[in-house]
This record gives structure tokens, C-alpha cells and sequence, in this order.
């Protein structure tokens, strides 16, 4: 970042009026400050580098270890010791990022307790721990001749700018950073899916697609990874032993035992698990016992321990890597694609060095044969000069230039000069012919491996997997699973109270004996609180609440339809509805019936019939009036209700209490918009009471009317045995 640069934004807040120019001057210090940091924390901290896969620490640590490697296992303390020559940050952080590395098996061979990743275990100190580079990383991490080396902090050592990774590091490794603005999330892949992948993009076919592999190992739904974007589930796998015991063999990634065991004690404690004990025995492998509680079996805990637990996770992939010294957001498929170009790449540069080589040497022994063979020697023994010795060698050469691939320089001369005597005795003329006809039998092979680099490639490719493949198989299953809901799998167990007298609701309250039964149901679920007024309101399942005077607590159910029976309190109309408390909003207040009115009976079956024994009257031919819910229409929840009988009620019966309503009957069409049909037979638009209708209290009363007429009583018997629209 250029401290030059002018267009560098300041800061949005308003300038005061003593601003002055070193305020300017000082805000763009910041900012350029502010940017160099960001930057370097991108780029040489926390991001890796899609070509080798590493962050700077660890691609320093390898450098050090292939300096110092002979084959025999080093002090962790003393590879941490050199790497500090290279990286100026503390001893911490490259033990840490040496630890992470050797786990991970690829690249460093680990002697000692490097910690456990199963069960979060630390490694011991550095001093008690040794390593050494791994023989794949030998193969195909290191090229001294086509590695580009720039200064270290110091400027006392040159370091790699990149190693010259043959294999897809990046995806093999994996990597996670967190950066000034950015993060990235890179999930290993395994190792001979990667190879065979590499080697059909070089046989110009499309590869299969590849997925994630983790040393946890675990089971894996990969249906919502796209290709290094999306997410994927991950299961622990869990196997029963027997009906009452169950073992954990394998556990998801960024998760270990210790937390796994955390989430299930938790669970336990809230209830949503029952277990007698649980044990952990893991060591180089994960085995954790689980023991259940009499009543409960393996099927269902496992499901249960999927839904409450770590032992599934969702991790979300974001393949950010350094390209080219920028960050940006790759594919998986994107950065398997760089990499053989990459490898390509650098087989052609190995490749064409190996042939300036052998060029070399063969211009070498073909002089060599020329200066021996011919004699060349003898016509310097009377050369005074070293100009004149020069001077003779070239001529006795330029006689035999047909045989070089190139011309003859002061160069070669001088080594022909340097032969020793004992050389030229013993130089055997056959054996030099046949060692030049293999140098130029090995540039052929090389020249045609330039011209076919991929088929080099994928032979390449093909030997690596074949010597070290069967070291990393395949560890976590790709399976289709079943997505478990915590919702669906809840226990009814939750029992929350209703205190009548103090008007408290909850889990945690103590309600008196003459109080109702509790409520039960899951912690998932809502509470519909209904009082006489026809106030409504859903709640979450309370710890402790104050809800006031409430008459009806049940659970919500959207598909429950509810059958109430309310009555005017100033008319003295009764009336019958049905209705549902679909779509709702938490702790929002709704009158399910008009103002001035009061709700009489609630049920919640289906099929319910009442009788409603009217007040006797000898002037009136019906004594009851008969409802059988299932002819009334279902209504809106805001919707008025039906009228049933304009006269006084003295008792309701049940006569028939229903059935509970089944939740995969198909669910009746509301009725909205239908009149309500008034005692004279007028239809009332939306609802409402017609213009002629007469309020109730308005109706003669029973004790005043007169004598029954025929016409009236006919009227009478048409409307009952209630009113419907």
C-alpha cells in the first residue's frame, strides 16, 4: 500500500471547525496504517495460498525441516528454534501451527504426544516431542531448483514464496482463518479422490464430485454442498449395544469428546435425554458408553441425541484462499483446476532443467572421448603459454565439432585441462559410448514428455497413488440423512401450571389442589390463553407468568378447531361457532367473539352435541333446542358465531362429548361470509343484525306475552330448534 495514496476514504463524521491540516494528515496515517495491518493479516497470516495450501507459518516450518532433514526425527523445540528465523512472531504460534500440521498426517511424521484430536488433548512440550518430514512430502513438496526464494523479515535468510506443491495440498489440508474482514473455511478432501480427480481433468473427462473427508471420521450429508460453497451435516456414528446400551465410534469434526459429553449431560439435565450413566474410554479411537434409563430404548435415544446434541453439526464452507497475492472466493472444482496447471507447470520446468543437464553432461563426455581418444593432450606438452595450451586444445577440438550439440567455450577447455592423468590412463572409450548413448536416450524420453506433459502428468499422478493411496482411505461415510426434529422427537413431559387464584402460569409455579391438572406438552410448543371475554393471546411455554384472570389454557394446535358456546350479555342471545387459531403472532391479543359478550362452554372434540333446556314456558311448543357441532359451518377466528335461541337457558347437557379430532383428516373450508339468519327471516349483510331486528331485551318477555296465535307460533316452530345462516 502506497502512504502516497490520495484517495484513500477518511472517516464519515462531521469535521469540527478547529480541524486543521495535521488532523488530515494524521487520519490518512491511520487509514494507511489501518490497511497495511489488514493486509498483512490477510496474506501472510491467516489466509492460505490456493497453490501449496499453506499459510506462512506453516510453509516456513516444512522449509526448515526439509533444511534440516537426514531421514531421523528432530526436537520439536529445535524446528521451532529455526522456523523463528523465518517468522517473527513468537514460539507459541509455531508450535501450535507445527501441532495442527503433524495431526493431520500428510506432511509431518510424529514422534511423542502431539495431543489427541479426539478428545482435545494437548500435545506435550516441544521438548519432549520429535518430528520429521513424512516421505510423501519429501516426493512432491520440495524442488530447490524451480522454488522462487525471497528475503526473510530479517533479511538474514531467503524463504520460500510458495512451495512447489505436486498434489492438491489445499484440499487435502483443509484450512480455517479468521482475517480482518474475512474468513475462510476449507474442508479436507481425501487424498485418492483428489489424485483421481487431478488425473480425469487431465484426460480432459469431468471428475466425480468430490467431498469432504475428515480424520473423525463420521457420517456426512453432503446434498446442500455446492462444490466448496454451501454446508453439510455431519453425524457422530452411533451404534446400539443391545436395547439398553448405546457407543459412540465416531464423532463430527470441530468437535471432540469433552464437548460432546458436555452437550450430553446438558441435554440430560434439561430432560430432553434419559440416560442412567455415560462413560468415556476413547484413546486412539472414539468409544464413549452410554447406558439408558429403564423405560427408554436405543433407537430412539440415538435420535434423540442427533437432535439435542454435538453429535450432528452443520459447518458451512467458505474456500477464500490467496490467488495471485489477492484473496478471493473459490470452487473446490476451481482450485483442483489451478493445480494441475500448476502441476503441469512445474513438471515442465523439472523436466526441462533435467534436460540442460543431461545436455551438459553430454557435452562434457563427448569432449572428454574427443580430447582422449584423439590424442588432444600431447599437443600441449610444448606450449610455453597458457594462451598457447588454449589455443592448441581448441584447434585439435574444431576437428571433431560434429560429434557436440553445441559450441565450445574457454569453459569446457579449462575442465579438459583438469583431467588427471590417472583418468585419461583408465579412460575406457566403450563405456563412455554407451553412457552417451543413454544421456541420449533419456532426452528423448524427456523431449517426449514435453510434448505429451499431460500423459507425464497423469503417469506422475498414478505412481504417487500407488505408493502412498492405501495410507488414507476414505474415513467419514456419505450417506442421505434423515433430518431429525427436534420439534418432532420432543418430549411430553413439560407440565405447566395454572394458579386461579393469583393468575400466575408456568412451569415453576404451585398451583392450589382445587386447580385443574397441569398442561402438558413439549418445550417446543405455545400455550393459547382464552378468557370469558373472548380475549385471546399465544404464549411461549413460561417459566413463571403473570397472565391475569384466565379461564382456558391448552396448548396451540393450528389444525385444532375449537367449538365455544358464548351469549350476549346485553341481549341474551346464545351462540354457537367454530373456529380455528391459524396464523398468529406471539403475545398479540385477538377476540375470537363480539364486544359485551361472554364465552359459556368450550370443547375441543369433534362431533360434540348439546342440549340447551330452556326456561319453561307453557306458551312455547319446544322445551330445548338440539346443536350437533359437526352441522356448523367452521368460521374465521374473528368471525361472528352462528345464533342458536333467542330465550333463556337453564342448563346445557352434553349429550354426546365427540371425538378427539384427528390431525390427518382433511381440514374443512372456513366459512366467512355468510349471513346471519335473524328471527324474521331477514338476512343481515356481513353478519349484523338487520334494521328491523329487535335487540333482546326488547323481545316480550315470557311472563307478559300473550296468548300464543297460530301464525306466531308457526314462526315460532320454523326458527327453532335454532337459528343458522
Amino acid at each position: 500500500m502506497n502512504s502516497e495514496d490520495e484517495n484513500i476514504p477518511l472517516s464519515a463524521t462531521p469535521i469540527p471547525d478547529s480541524y486543521t491540516q495535521d488532523d488530515d494528515q494524521l487520519r490518512k496515517m491511520v487509514a494507511n496504517y489501518y490497511i497495511e495491518y489488514a493486509s498483512y493479516v490477510i496474506q501472510d497470516r491467516a489466509i492460505p495460498d490456493v497453490d501449496d495450501g499453506l499459510k506462512p507459518v506453516q510453509r516456513r516450518i516444512l522449509h526448515c525441516l526439509n533444511a534440516i532433514d537426514d531421514g531421523r526425527f528432530n526436537r520439536v523445540a529445535s524446528a521451532i528454534g529455526d522456523t523463528m528465523h523465518y517468522h517473527p512472531h513468537g514460539d507459541q504460534s509455531i508450535g501450535d501451527a507445527l501441532v495442527v500440521l503433524a495431526n493431520k498426517e500428510y506432511f509431518i511424521e510424529k514422534q511423542g504426544n502431539f495431543g489427541n484430536i479426539f478428545t482435545g488433548d494437548r500435545a506435550a512440550a516441544p521438548r519432549y516431542i520429535e518430528c520429521r518430514l513424512t516421505q510423501l512430502a519429501r516426493d512432491t513438496m520440495f524442488s530447490k531448483e524451480i522454488t522462487e526464494f525471497v528475503p526473510s523479515y530479517d533479511g538474514r535468510s531467503q524463504e520460500p514464496v510458495c512451495l512447489p506443491a505436486k498434489i492438491p495440498a489445499l484440499l487435502m489440508l483443509g484450512s480455517d482463518g479468521i482475517a480482518v474482514g474475512m474468513t475462510t473455511t476449507i474442508f479436507p478432501h481425501n487424498f485418492n479422490e483428489l489424485i483421481d480427480a487431478e488425473i480425469a481433468l487431465l484426460n480432459g473427462e469431468q471428475p466425480e464430485p468430490l467431498y469432504p473427508d475428515f480424520l473423525q471420521g463420521g457420517i456426512m450429508d453432503v446434498s446442500e454442498y455446492d462444490d466448496g460453497r454451501g454446508r453439510i451435516r455431519v453425524r457422530a456414528r452411533i451404534e446400539p449395544d443391545g436395547d439398553k446400551k448405546i457407543v459412540i465410534r465416531e464423532i463430527p469434526p470441530n468437535t471432540n469428546t469433552e464437548k460432546l459429553l458436555e452437550s450430553i449431560e446438558d441435554a440430560a439435565k434439561k430432560g430432553k435425554l434419559k440416560i442412567a450413566s455415560i462413560v468415556d474410554y476413547t484413546t486412539n479411537a472414539v468409544a464413549i458408553e452410554i447406558t439408558l434409563a429403564r423405560g427408554v430404548y436405543a433407537e430412539e435415544t440415538i435420535r434423540e441425541l442427533y437432535a439435542y446434541t454435538n453429535c450432528e453439526v452443520s459447518i458451512n464452507s467458505v474456500l477464500r484462499v490467496i490467488k495471485n497475492d489477492v484473496p478471493v472466493e473459490m470452487t473446490v472444482s476451481e482450485v483442483l483446476a489451478r493445480n494441475v496447471e500448476k502441476l503441469k507447470e512445474y513438471l515442465t520446468k523439472e523436466l526441462e532443467i533435467e534436460r540442460e543437464k543431461l545436455e551438459k553432461l553430454f557435452h562434457e563426455k563427448t569432449l572428454a572421448q574427443i580430447f582422449i581418444e584423439n590424442r588432444i593432450y600431447k599437443r600441449i606438452e610444448k606450449c610455453e603459454t597458457i594462451e598457447a595450451i588454449f589455443k592448441e586444445t581448441r584447434k585439435g577440438l574444431e576437428a571433431h565439432v560434429d560429434k557436440l550439440r553445441r559450441p565450445i567455450t574457454d569453459d569446457d577447455i579449462e575442465k579438459l585441462l583438469q583431467i588427471p592423468i590417472r583418468r585419461i590412463s583408465l579412460f575406457d572409450i566403450r563405456k563412455n559410448e554407451q553412457e552417451l548413448a543413454k544421456i541420449l536416450q533419456d532426452m528423448q524420453t524427456i523431449a517426449d514428455n514435453l510434448a505429451h506433459i499431460e500423459r507425464y502428468a497423469i503417469s506422475y499422478l498414478t505412481g504417487i497413488k500407488e505408493k502412498y493411496g492405501s495410507l488414507y482411505p476414505r474415513r467419514t461415510e456419505i450417506a442421505q440423512l434423515d433430518t431429525v426434529k427436534a420439534r418432532d422427537i420432543a418430549r411430553r413431559d413439560v407440565k405447566v401450571y395454572h394458579d386461579k387464584v393469583n393468575n400466575f402460569l408456568g412451569t415453576n409455579v404451585k398451583a392450589s389442589a382445587k386447580d385443574a391438572s397441569p398442561v402438558v406438552c413439549t418445550e417446543f410448543d405455545k400455550l393459547v390463553l382464552l378468557r370469558n371475554d373472548g380475549s385471546c393471546r399465544v404464549i411461549q411455554v413460561p417459566e413463571k407468568e403473570y397472565i391475569g384472570p384466565t379461564k382456558y389454557v391448552m396448548v396451540a394446535n393450528r389444525s385444532q378447531v375449537y367449538s365455544i358456546i358464548y351469549q350476549d350479555k346485553v341481549s341474551g342471545t346464545w351462540y354457537a361457532k367454530r373456529f380455528r387459531i391459524g396464523q398468529f403472532m406471539l403475545n398479540k391479543e385477538y377476540h375470537i367473539i363480539p364486544e359485551d359478550c361472554i364465552i359459556k362452554e368450550l370443547y375441543t372434540n369433534d362431533g360434540v352435541v348439546i342440549e340447551f333446556q330452556l326456561v319453561a314456558n307453557r306458551r312455547r311448543s319446544c322445551s330445548s333446542v338440539k346443536v350437533d357441532f359437526k352441522d356448523i359451518a367452521l368460521r374465521s377466528r374473528d368471525a361472528r358465531g352462528f345464533r342458536v335461541t333467542v330465550y333463556q337457558v337453564e342448563k346445557i347437557n352434553v349429550l354426546d362429548r365427540g371425538r378427539q379430532a384427528d390431525p390427518n383428516a382433511p381440514e374443512e373450508e372456513e366459512a366467512t361470509d355468510l349471513p346471519e339468519q335473524q328471527p324474521n327471516g331477514t338476512p343481515s349483510p356481513d353478519g349484523q343484525p338487520a334494521e328491523n331486528a329487535q335487540p333482546e331485551e326488547a323481545q316480550p318477555s315470557e311472563e307478559n306475552a300473550q296468548p300464543d296465535k297460530p301464525k306466531l307460533k308457526k314462526r315460532i316452530d320454523e326458527d327453532s330448534p335454532f337459528f343458522l345462516e
